[in-house]
C-alpha cells in the first residue's frame, strides 16, 4: 500500500502528479532546490524538503539527497516524473533497495531500454522492426565506415546510452564521417558518461509516431493508441497530437501490435512509450522506448478519458491494470503545444527572468499544465518548458480551432517564449492538412 509519495521532480510534472495523489488521498512531498524555494510545485505539496543548490547535479540529479528527503518525510513511494533521474536504473534500484516503491518500471527494464543497442537486439528478437544498422558499438571511424557501407548513406550516428537527440549526428557522405564521429562521441561522453556510438540508416522525411503502453505486475500489457510527434526541433518535440492524422489503419494496427509485443518481451510494468519512425511507404521501425511517463501524456488522457498518473500509482501499489484493451478507445482528438522560455527570433536561445504577466486561456476543450505563475522566476538551470497547452475536440478540426484560439489568448511577458512560433505551426497548411514529417522545421516550413 502507498500512503505518501515524494515526487523527485519540479515544475508542471510535479504539480500534475500531486493532483493525481490528491485524487487517491495520498500524502504529497515535494523536493526543491535553492532556485525553486518559492516555486508553485513546492506549495502544492503537503510537505516540502530542500535538497540542495540550484544546479541540478546538486539537487534534482542527486539521488542520495532525494532518498534522504524521502526518509525525512516518511515517504513510502517515489515518483520520478520525466527527465532528471526518471530513466536511471541505478536510481530506481536504489529506491527499491531503500524499501520504497518506485512509481515506474523495474530497474531491469529501464536498464535494457536505456542501452539503445541492447534495446535494438531485444526488439529484433521480439519481432519488432528496427532500422538497418549496427548491433554493437562502433569503436572508431573505421568501424563506422564499415557499418555505413552495409547500411548505405545517409546514416545517423547515435549515442548508445543516449536519448533526447543528444549525441546524434546525420552523416551524408563518407568524407563527413570523421568530424561527425568526433563531435557525436564528445557530446555523448559529456551527457551520458560514455562516448559509445552506433550506426542507423537515416530516413528522409519520416513521421515520428509513438504508442503509449502500460503493463502491470501480472503480465498484462495494453496500448493506449498512438501519438503523432513529428513537429520537432533538433529531435525535441514541440507539438503532439492523437489520433495521428492520415495514418493508414494497417500501419496503426502494426504499430500498436509491435509496441505491445516489445513491451511484453521485456516484462514491462507501469507506463512507457514505444517510439517509431514511419517512412513514406508506410514501413515503420522501432526508434527507442521511453521507460517513464511522457511529457505528452495529457494528449492520450484527453483522447481516451483515462488518467495515466492515477493508474501509475495504483499499479505501483500492486493493483492490476484497471482497463481491458477493448475498453481503451480514441473518443476524440487532442493537440498539445509545449510552451518554452526560448526566443525563436534568436535561434531558440533560452530566455530567463521573472514572469511579469501571465494570462492563460480557459474554456471548453482547453487544458493547461503549468509550472509557473505570475512572479515566477524562470531559471537558467533547468529545462525551459513553462507549460503545456492542450486542446481537444470531437474532431481534429475542432481541436485545431480551439488550439489556435487558445494560443492567441495566451500571454506571457518577461521571458521570451515560443508562443509566436507555435501560432505559425498551428496556422500552417502543412500542419492543418496533417502532412507532417520530422524535417519540416529544418526545411523552414514555419518561418515567418
Amino acid at each position: 500500500m502507498i500512503h505518501a509519495v515524494l515526487v523527485a521532480n519540479r515544475g508542471e510534472i510535479a504539480r500534475r502528479i500531486f493532483r493525481a495523489c490528491r485524487q487517491l488521498g495520498l500524502r504529497t512531498i515535494a523536493v526543491y532546490s535553492e532556485a525553486d524555494q518559492g516555486a508553485p510545485h513546492v506549495r502544492d505539496a503537503d510537505e516540502a524538503v530542500a535538497i540542495g543548490g540550484a544546479p541540478a547535479r546538486e539537487s534534482y540529479l542527486n539521488a542520495e539527497r532525494i532518498l534522504s528527503a524521502a526518509r525525512q518525510a516518511r515517504a513510502d513511494a517515489i515518483h520520478p516524473g520525466y527527465g532528471f533521474l526518471s530513466e536511471s536504473w541505478r536510481f530506481a534500484d536504489a529506491v527499491r533497495q531503500a524499501g520504497l516503491v518506485f512509481v515506474g518500471p523495474t530497474p531491469d527494464a529501464i536498464r535494457k531500454m536505456g542501452d539503445k543497442i541492447e534495446a535494438r537486439r531485444l526488439m529484433t528478437a521480439a519481432g519488432v522492426p528496427v532500422l538497418p544498422g549496427s548491433f554493437e558499438p562502433v569503436a572508431d571511424v573505421a568501424g563506422a565506415e564499415a557499418a555505413a557501407r552495409v547500411v548505405g548513406f545517409p546514416i545517423m550516428l547515435k549515442a548508445a546510452a543516449g536519448g533526447g537527440g543528444i549525441g546524434m549526428a546525420r552523416v551524408a557522405k563518407a568524407g563527413d564521417l570523421a568530424g561527425a564521429f568526433a563531435t557525436a562521441a564528445r557530446r555523448a561522453q559529456a551527457a551520458f558518461g560514455t562516448g559509445e556510438l552506433y550506426v542507423e540508416r537515416y530516413l528522409e522525411r519520416p513521421r515520428h509516431v509513438e504508442v503509449q503502453v502500460f503493463g502491470d505486475g501480472s503480465g498484462t500489457v495494453v496500448h493506449l493508441h498512438e501519438r503523432e510527434c513529428s513537429i520537432q526541433r533538433r529531435h525535441q518535440k514541440l507539438v503532439e497530437e492523437s489520433p495521428a492524422p492520415s495514418l493508414p489503419p494497417s500501419v496503426k494496427s502494426g504499430l500498436t501490435a509491435a509496441a505491445v509485443a516489445g513491451a511484453r518481451a521485456i516484462g514491462y510494468t507501469n507506463a512507457g512509450t514505444m517510439e517509431f519512425l514511419v517512412d513514406e511507404a508506410g514501413g515503420f521501425y522501432f526508434l527507442e522506448m521511453n521507460a517513464r511517463l511522457q511529457v505528452e501524456h495529457p494528449v492520450t488522457e484527453e483522447v481516451t478519458g483515462l488518467d495515466l498518473v492515477v493508474a501509475q500509482l495504483r499499479v505501483a501499489g500492486g493493483e492490476p491494470l484497471p482497463w481491458r484493451q477493448d475498453e481503451i478507445r480514441q473518443r476524440r482528438a487532442a493537440i498539445e503545444c509545449r510552451v518554452y522560455a526560448e526566443d525563436p527570433s534568436k535561434g531558440f536561445l533560452p530566455s530567463s527572468g521573472t514572469v511579469t504577466k501571465l494570462d492563460l486561456p480557459a474554456g471548453e476543450g482547453i487544458r493547461i499544465e503549468s509550472g509557473v505563475e505570475m512572479g515566477s522566476t524562470v531559471s537558467v538551470h533547468y529545462d525551459p518548458l513553462l507549460l503545456k497547452l492542450v486542446a481537444h475536440g470531437a474532431t481534429r478540426a475542432q481541436a485545431l480551432t480551439r488550439m489556435a484560439g487558445a494560443l492567441d489568448r495566451c500571454v506571457i511577458e518577461g521571458p521570451k517564449t515560443t508562443i509566436p512560433f507555435l501560432r505559425r505551426i498551428i496556422a500552417s497548411d502543412e500542419f492543418g492538412s496533417g502532412r507532417v514529417h520530422t524535417q519540416l522545421l529544418e526545411q523552414g516550413a514555419f518561418n515567418g
